[in-house]
């Protein structure tokens, strides 16, 4: 079914559209995927479930959208022009979202179904397409084309271990040691 153009859309269906995004959102943010359902979400947002069907037939169309808000509304530090300074604030910004514990329940449903479904293969590439896309645009501008990724995969993996996995804080001095590691690797 094709979408109509924003301003041919009702108001009152915006405000729908928006009321359950914002609540699925919510929801998965704080709960994780298995929160995510359709009597939960029409329940917090207001409406009811058939309304809320109507519009997003399965579950993973309501995660699918909260990935598109969460992505839509990513905010990253603005960068200076000092490639140090700027990482260390990128990773530090990362490491505060995984330490709240969205993030991470977040990544941790979309990994958990990701080998299953292509759909959600494609929700975990957005997440890191507009996670790290302020940090490569921060090491293409220094680096040398071939060291990006590397560089970028040694940086967000050891903040991700550090917090998520080893559940240590990642600390300005930690970020800033990893920082210097990874370019030194990197050979700016």
């Amino acid at each position: 079914m094709e979408e109509p153009e924003a301003g041919n859309v009702d108001p009152r269906v915006q405000r729908t559209r928006r009321d359950v995004v914002d609540a699925a959102t919510s929801l998965f943010k704080s709960e994780g995927w298995a929160a995510v359902t359709h009597a939960e979400v029409a329940r917090r947002a207001g409406y009811s479930k058939a309304t809320v069907y109507t519009h997003w037939p399965t579950r993973l169309d309501l995660v699918r959208a909260s990935v598109g808000q969460i992505c839509g509304t990513a905010e990253h530090p603005r960068p200076t022009g000092d490639l140090r300074a700027d990482l260390v604030r990128e990773l530090l910004d990362f490491a505060d979202d995984l330490s709240q514990g969205h993030l991470t329940r977040v990544l941790g449903g979309v990994l958990e179904r990701a080998g299953n479904d292509p759909a959600v293969g494609e929700m975990r590439q957005q997440l890191w397409a507009e996670g790290t896309r302020s940090m490569e645009a921060i090491l293409r501008s220094h680096l040398p084309a071939e060291s990006v990724e590397p560089c970028l995969a040694l940086l967000t993996g050891g903040v991700f271990v550090r917090v998520a996995l080893q559940a240590c804080p990642a600390t300005e001095e930690f970020v800033e040691d990893l920082v210097e590691r990874a370019l030194a690797a990197s050979g700016p």
